[in-house]
């Protein structure tokens, strides 16, 4: 692997010389990455590794967020999306709800939500049904491992029988959410009633076993340091060296809401050198998302530069980020896509929940071979 020199940090000369070797970086590289004065220089070595792996290529998908609802049995100290039942803000959406906002020309369904209270496993189940039903072209990406574990107490059966349900029901693949930050110090601060790492891995390593194809995310900008981001990222690394059953890894910036648990937002420079340290260590993952969603679309078009090789997509209504202060737009319009992607001097290439090529009529942009 060729890296442009020189560089402006004698850290990155180091690991620069280890990429062109072909060897593993560290945990101490994952911090001097994060740490490092030189961003270009940063930029450079995801950059190289990204080309490596994906070529000039740029991915995003037409998908839909649907959030079935708010109400939720636990409290995080860091969630603005949350209600208890009977809140002003409380939700739920009904069936035909949900359905309506399948029915239009999308890839992927992604669904998400609070754990609700009364709500049967079984409702579940239907509700991918209804939506295969109601759109059987488009891939269905449902529930967190919060979730899942959440299911397999409500029914009072094992996660695994959790998992084979589902997917007789139509689950494609799973998001990546509910990780947080792989520490027991943040999770004690933040999100006691929640799972931590070990839980969330095990079931992630469960849907593995099964074929099922994840996601995995990382929540920054809070109250972690650094080394609770680097050892979040060796952890995901150890997993997918065991299972290689990730398709993506998705760095969520945290956004301040209400919660005043930190005085600013993350920088855009702290998101390119996240972006770049999961780029340059998680080396046996497939792509790296920028979501535009959190980071805005502007700072997730110089991410495409930094190492990442998705945008995520459409996703056209999305509520957990938006109730915690997300300003951006809740969605955005496939040829607004293709220009944040073409802008950064990538190749877009429209695809499905994994990373298939999606074929079009007008041949716009160039799709992988």
């Amino acid at each position: 692997m060729s890296v442009l020199r020189p560089l402006n940090d004698p850290a990155l000369e180091r690991i620069a010389a280890k990429l062109e070797a072909g060897e593993r970086l560290d945990r101490d590289d994952g911090l001097a990455v994060l740490a490092s004065p030189d961003l270009i220089g940063v930029g450079r070595l995801a950059n190289a590794v990204k080309e490596a792996r994906s070529g000039p290529y740029a991915f995003f998908v037409l998908n839909r967020q649907i959030n079935p609802t708010n109400v939720c049995v636990i409290s995080c100290k860091f969630c603005d999306f949350a209600a208890k039942a009977g809140d002003d803000d409380a939700y739920e959406m009904t069936m035909d709800e949900i359905l309506e906002k399948v029915r239009e020309p999308i890839h992927e369904v992604h669904l998400v939500g609070g754990l609700h209270p009364t709500w049967p496993f079984e409702y579940y189940e239907e509700m991918l049904r209804a939506i295969r039903r109601a759109n059987p072209a488009a891939q269905i990406k449902a529930f967190t491992a919060v979730e899942i574990e959440f299911f397999s107490k409500i029914a009072k059966i094992s996660v695994d029988e959790v998992l084979d349900r589902l997917v007789a029901a139509g689950l494609d693949t799973m998001p990546g959410g509910g990780a947080e930050v792989f520490s027991d110090r943040i999770h004690d601060a933040l999100y006691r009633e929640k799972m931590g790492a070990e839980k969330w891995l095990e079931i992630h390593r469960a849907a593995h076993a099964k074929g099922i194809r994840t996601n995995a995310t990382l929540l920054y900008g809070h109250i972690e340091t650094h080394e609770e981001r680097v050892d979040h990222l060796m952890l995901l690394r150890d997993l997918q060296d065991d299972t290689g059953g990730f398709i993506s890894f998705i760095p969520l910036e945290f956004q301040l809401g209400y919660t005043n648990l930190v005085a600013r937002q993350a920088s855009a420079v702290d998101g390119l050198r996240t972006i770049a340290a999961s780029r340059l260590l998680l080396d046996n993952f497939p792509h790296i998302k920028a979501y535009w969603v959190m980071m805005t679309p502007k700072v997730a078009q110089i991410a495409q530069r930094f190492g990442a090789d998705d945008l995520d997509g459409t996703v056209v209504e999305e509520k957990i980020y938006h109730d915690a202060g997300a300003t951006t737009s809740q969605g955005l319009r496939r040829e607004e896509l293709l220009r944040l992607i073409r802008e950064a001097g990538r190749d877009p290439v429209e695809r499905d929940t994994l990373y298939r090529p999606i074929q079009r009529e007008e041949a716009t942009f160039t799709v992988l071979a």
